[in-house]
């Protein structure tokens, strides 16, 4: 039986660090260069949303990871994404 993404995330834990590990350079690019935001497409997590009315991507960092798409998809490489420090972020289990 092959094994959904959802099924498969709920094999790991996150420990929320201090803050963020991620962050968007230069927000006025998404907001007016970026037309399909990709990030928000691509995140398996869906660490990135679009909101509309504020024209501004939302970074749900707590959510991430760490497969390092947002980095490849973005076109501007607007997004900054390091390992969180030690100790912090993505730990995966085997069920």
């Amino acid at each position: 039986m092959k094994e959904t993404v959802e099924a498969k995330l709920g094999l790991l834990t996150y420990k929320k660090g201090p803050e963020t590990h991620i962050s968007i350079g230069d927000p006025n690019i998404c907001a007016s260069q970026c037309p399909d935001k990709p990030c928000a497409t691509v995140c398996p997590a869906k660490v990135y949303e679009w909101e509309e009315h504020s024209k501004k991507i939302l970074v749900a960092y707590e959510n991430c990871i760490e497969c390092g798409a947002c980095r490849m998809i973005c076109p501007f490489q607007n997004i900054k994404c390091d390992w969180p420090n030690g100790g912090f972020g993505v730990q995966y289990q085997y069920g």
